[in-house]
């Protein structure tokens, strides 16, 4: 079996506007963890479905109360050089985090 490419590793997200949890389709490794941690820890909130071993893609249906989309509007190029001088300044580098959580530069 030849293995898939990176186009080819989708995630699909079905939700429609019923009461019906949303269903989750994905090849993404890290999502598979963090849906599977979710799922150990709060089974009546995200079950596994199905997995399919051939293809390395999990099914999981979610509680849509649990995801939420964020849309941002782009980052002007001064506020980009300010967040990089300040993570310089504070020995950042790559993603910012601290005790596990995230740090948003603003």
């Amino acid at each position: 079996m030849e293995r898939l490419t990176k186009q080819e590793k989708d995630t699909e997200i079905f939700y429609d506007q019923s009461d019906a949890p949303m269903q989750i389709r994905t090849h993404d490794l890290n999502l598979i963890r963090r849906l599977t941690a979710l799922s150990a820890e709060y089974p009546d909130v995200c079950q596994l479905v199905e997995t399919d071993p051939i293809s390395g893609s999990f099914f999981e249906v979610l509680d849509k109360n649990r995801v939420s989309i964020h849309v941002t509007k782009p980052y002007s190029a001064e506020r980009r050089r300010k967040q990089s001088e300040w993570a310089k300044e504070h020995g950042m580098k790559g993603n910012c985090t601290a005790k596990g959580q995230n740090v948003h530069l603003r």
